[in-house]
């Protein structure tokens, strides 16, 4: 199938590591020109611009921003811009996830986790939206959501758990807003996938999320970003406000 991304930039949101640097990888082997989000890890964002440029041969920057922050969003568009060009592909993945019962979490926690998952796609869809219509482009949104935020979480994560309901009709109003205007915007649900956030608990007690999941696995990072990819693509021309059940089972919605 051709996904007709070659040369497109991509701008993938907390793309250093996990989920994030799987789907940077996945965009780059599709020939998108990708620039690599990070708020912390800029050693390992270097990483995956290097590893695309090495195994792709395609184009691809670093760039730090925090996505809850309206001046540093601003000034990552620009960045990106500036070196690769305008962005067409905009994927929402960097994410907070604190830990906790309801009486043990702090209001600071509750807000910084809404400000990562709910106010940078806000900042980050405004800033591209606004460029993608000031130059007459189209262009393709991915929100990275969770099973989690149908079905809640068993292990306490209530902060992000409502964030990823939030971004939800977030995916849903904005694809409504935008659709006469050739903007698509659609969202992946992916259950357990086996990242560094997630690696001592399934060292823990594997056997019990195992047996939520009807396939039986854990999701690699690279089945998700596929799915990712996709939907960032011309395969996806006919998709907009789509939330994708990537679980193994879990979501069937």
């Amino acid at each position: 199938m051709e996904l007709n991304l070659k040369d497109k930039v991509a701008l993938v949101t907390g793309g250093s590591r996990g989920l994030g640097r799987a789907i940077c990888l996945a965009l780059a082997a599709e020939g998108a020109r990708v620039a690599v989000n990070y708020a912390q890890s800029a050693e390992k964002a270097g990483a995956v611009a290097a590893e695309i440029q090495r195994t792709h041969g395609v184009d691809a920057m670093v760039v730090g921003a925090d996505v809850g922050i309206e001046a540093q969003v601003h000034q990552m568009f620009d960045a990106v811009e500036r070196t690769l060009g305008t962005v067409r592909v905009l994927i929402n993945n960097a994410a907070f996830c604190p830990s906790g019962p309801i009486t043990k979490y702090t209001e600071e926690e509750w807000s910084r986790t809404l400000r990562t998952n709910m106010t940078g796609p806000f900042l980050c869809c405004r800033r591209f939206v606004s460029r993608l219509l000031d130059q007459g482009q189209t262009g393709r949104i991915v929100n990275l959501v969770s099973q989690a935020a149908f079905r809640g979480s068993t292990s306490g994560h209530l902060p992000y758990d409502s964030s990823k309901g939030g971004l939800v009709s977030f995916t849903i109003a904005l694809a409504l807003e935008l659709a006469p205007k050739g903007i698509a915007v659609n969202a992946v649900a992916p259950g357990m996938v086996r990242t560094e956030m997630v690696a001592e608990v399934l060292a823990r007690n594997e056997a019990r999320y195992l047996d939520r999941i009807p396939l039986r696995r854990i999701a690699t990072p690279e089945e998700i970003a596929k799915v990712v990819a996709f939907l960032a693509s011309d395969g996806a021309s006919y998709m907009t406000g789509a939330t994708v059940d990537v679980s193994g089972g879990m979501l069937m919605r």
